[in-house]
């Protein structure tokens, strides 16, 4: 038996990929008015509209009445084949297409589908797959599911600076993990998340705590999770003000994690690298661009727009620390019309770098106002952390 309204999304849903109004669908053969009700759902199709209509689309009556599941299920298999980029896209028009099917078939879709959109840096586009993801994993009534979901639900809202509910959500994630007994991975994520958000909120012994909880749980792993919990380890001892630990931590995280599981992580964790070796004193800029040189020898094999624009930023900053005032514009200069596209917190360091470039070339007073200006934006955020680093930044300038 055709189902309603399955059968009407799905009959939409190809009238639209081609382009075709209801009347050009609907033909010689059926009116323009039953199509419509068929479409809403109002009305069940009979074996007759189904053959006119599959015959108006060139498929198959068969493939006119597939199931929205069934064909999410099919685009989740064929997506196992393809690249990410491809499969992204392909699960993306499949969730549109789609409704009514298993809540666990679709929070598989809709995973992957976040990812994508974070590698891509599409961050309204992938929070609205992480909210229906969290309420998706509620319906399920897994707790494994709903952990996982607000632990990526909280790394966004700290991307985007919503850092006061970045806490709050990552906080609700680490406690289900802890109440459900839930695996140490997602046990992982979970801290991983809540350290990062507790440290831009600036509650350092709370991040510390959880810091230290991070690194017990990951002991004797050399893998991509290892990786960001020593990454995490070294975020929060510069914000402890320890930047010479934090850059030997992130120097071990480097040493132990070859890439051969995540290329992409491998490559982040060495811009990582950089950015907390020129955070020394005195900055250790010769093995920040040694990292510098081997994430651009890995860009052919691996390369996405987040990554080269981390790497421009950090070659920005070199040439600033340098006194180079020119190189370090022109790195900027190529990150023109990429800010929408990078994290709140990314979004205000290039500002802030932007502003460094300006007392370089002697505009003390612009630059110092611009730099007042972005410490009280992140402070507003919740952001306490970067807003101490700003203020660092002007503090230092005055002083000079």
């Amino acid at each position: 038996m055709i189902e309603q309204p399955v059968f009407g999304r799905r009959l939409r849903q190809l009238r639209t990929e081609r382009g075709l109004t209801l009347a050009a669908l609907a033909g010689e053969g059926m009116s323009a008015g039953y199509l419509s009700r068929l479409e809403s759902g109002a009305r069940a199709p009979t074996e007759r509209a189904v053959a006119h209509l599959a015959d108006q689309l060139g498929i198959s009556p068969a493939e006119l009445t597939e199931t929205t599941a069934a064909s999410l299920a099919r685009s989740l298999t064929l997506a196992t084949g393809l690249g990410r980029d491809e499969a992204g896209a392909m699960l993306s028009e499949a969730l549109k297409a789609s409704g009514g099917e298993d809540p666990m078939l679709r929070w598989q879709a809709l995973w992957q589908v976040s990812e994508w959109r974070r590698q891509r840096q599409e961050h309204a586009e992938q929070r609205v797959c992480l909210d229906e993801l969290v309420a998706l994993s509620t319906e399920t009534g897994l707790p494994e599911l709903r952990a996982r979901a607000l632990a990526e639900l909280a790394r966004s809202m700290r991307s985007t600076g919503e850092i006061t509910d970045a806490v709050a959500t990552a906080t609700h994630a680490y406690e289900l993990t802890q109440s459900e007994q839930l695996p140490a991975r997602v046990r992982i994520a979970a801290l991983l998340a809540l350290v990062a958000a507790l440290g831009e909120a600036g509650r350092i012994p709370d991040a510390v705590r959880h810091t230290d909880e991070l690194l017990a749980v990951t002991q004797g792993d050399s893998g991509p999770l290892r990786a960001q919990a020593l990454w995490a380890a070294a975020t929060t001892r510069s914000r402890q003000g320890d930047p010479d630990a934090a850059a030997e931590l992130m120097d071990q995280a480097c040493q132990g994690f070859d890439g051969r599981d995540d290329l992409t992580m491998w490559m982040r964790v060495r811009i990582n690298s950089a950015r907390a070796d020129l955070l020394t004193d005195p900055p250790k800029t010769e093995r920040a661009q040694r990292r510098v040189e081997e994430v651009q020898a890995a860009l052919p094999f691996a390369g996405a727009p987040a990554i080269e624009q981390e790497l421009l930023a950090v070659r920005a900053r070199i040439a600033v620390i340098a006194g180079l005032p020119d190189q370090a514009r022109a790195a900027l200069d190529r990150l023109v019309g990429f800010d929408d596209r990078l994290t709140y917190q990314d979004r205000l360091r290039l500002d802030v770098l932007r502003n460094r470039v300006l007392l370089l070339e002697g505009e003390q007073t612009a630059a110092l106002a611009g730099l007042r200006e972005l410490a009280e934006q992140a402070q507003q955020s919740g952001s306490m952390a970067l807003a101490a680093e700003i203020w660092r930044f002007v503090a230092e300038a005055l002083a000079k």
